[in-house]
């Protein structure tokens, strides 16, 4: 489990603007280097190489790098806004933490800063001795990095926004998300029945804010529960919502802790994460179909390749772990019926009145209830019920209805 700390680093480092800068920052000191190592140049090499050489590639970079980045922007902004309204709001999220345009966005614009910072160093009379042939050398490096970054560019635009590199990408939030949720079912701590409560008399801490529970901290919790030999009862898990007020968790015995301080453990914000919340990332992919489904659409087959991933997704995720590492700690455990629900019931619905995704629905959930995992298995054999009832409602064809009552067992 991630600390709060690095999880936070974590999800800094995905920001744009942090890629773009340290590469910035790593421009501008390449600028400075060059001055700097001049001396230990030969003058041999000088002579060869001066400000005849380096000023015209300079140049260039700092006026066409400017205009790529400030193109390459504008692209990424419109392949978001089409992801949003064609596959669902919240690909949003996933493409803006994409690495490789992060990364090539972040190399033009270091490639202009350095050359603009190059220039004006030149200007101030900074590179003088062998320092120009230093600066060259960097200079064909930075124009090497912007060759390979264009080259990426080109390909991965081919794919950028598109409904099939979309759904790739929450695929695999989802997979990772999904097998980390279910080898720490209940958070590494003691599981807690959905009929147990705190102890009486357990003091409430109080959410400093309203919003979606995105991280808990356990490792911090649980640290904080060994010095002071109290239990805590964790109530408010990862795509939780609170208002502001209500618990987070519950402190046994009361006062033995610093409500305010177990609240910090907790990252609260508007939205929710893919990073520990397995519900939600299925759900993105399940509002991928439904969207898919839509009169305004009207596109099954991707309702029916959704349905093949979340298949996929579910029977071969690792059975429910069983550690125990923050005996202090308790925590609910990821529900399997939570998990089929998030991601079939909206399709068993929307999907009802197209014979072939319900069938297709009815093939998914065969596997899960024939699967090795007994609590996937019975959430499966209800969701089934489910959606046999659903498409009983809404198809007209009895021969249809039919074919889906066999594929139920039923």
């Amino acid at each position: 489990m991630k600390s709060l700390r690095l999880w936070q680093v974590v999800r800094l480092s995905r920001r744009l603007w942090v890629r773009s800068s340290l590469i910035a920052v790593l421009g501008i000191v390449a600028a400075g280097a060059a001055a700097l190592l001049g001396p230990v140049i030969p003058q041999g090499l000088a002579d060869r190489l001066g400000e005849d050489a380096v000023m015209p590639v300079l140049d260039v970079l700092a006026s066409s790098m400017l205009a790529v980045t400030t193109f390459s922007l504008s692209i990424m902004v419109t392949t978001h806004r089409q992801a949003s309204s064609q596959v669902t709001p919240r690909s949003h999220r996933l493409l803006l933490e994409d690495t490789t345009t992060q990364t090539v966005l972040a190399t033009f614009i270091g490639a202009f800063i350095f050359a603009l910072v190059s220039i004006i160093l030149f200007r101030a009379g900074a590179y003088t001795g062998a320092a120009p042939f230093v600066l060259f050398a960097f200079t064909v490096l930075v124009v090497a990095l912007v060759v390979i970054a264009i080259l990426r560019w080109i390909d991965h635009l081919s794919r950028l926004g598109s409904m099939d590199e979309t759904i790739a990408q929450a695929t695999l939030r989802a997979r990772a998300t999904l097998t980390a949720a279910r080898t720490a079912p209940s958070l590494l701590a003691t599981p807690l029945p959905d009929d147990k409560t705190p102890p009486d008399g357990a003091e409430a801490v109080p959410a400093p804010r309203g919003g979606y529970v995105q991280l808990v901290d356990m490792a911090a919790l649980s640290e904080q529960a060994e010095k002071a030999g109290a239990e805590i009862w964790i109530t408010a898990v990862p795509g939780s919502f609170l208002v502001s007020g209500r618990a987070l968790a519950h402190v046994h015995p009361p006062g033995a802790l610093d409500a305010a301080r177990i609240a910090t453990a907790f990252e609260i914000e508007a939205v929710r994460s893919f990073d520990q919340d397995a519900r939600f990332a299925l759900i993105v992919l399940s509002e991928i179909a439904s969207r898919a489904l839509s009169p305004g659409i009207n596109d099954p087959g991707t309702a029916i390749d959704i349905l093949g991933r979340l298949e996929r997704l579910l029977a071969e995720c690792p059975a429910a772990g069983d550690e125990i590492r923050y005996p202090r700690l308790h925590a609910p455990a990821l529900c399997a019926d939570d998990l089929v629900e998030d991601a079939f019931a909206a399709i068993a619905r929307d999907g009802a009145p197209m014979r072939e995704v319900a069938l297709r629905l009815m093939h998914a959930l065969n596997t899960l209830r024939q699967g090795d995992d007994p609590a996937l298995a019975r959430a499966a054999a209800a969701m089934t019920r489910r959606a046999l009832t659903h498409a009983e409602t809404a198809l007209v064809i009895d021969e249809d209805k039919a074919a889906l009552r066999r594929l139920a067992g039923s």
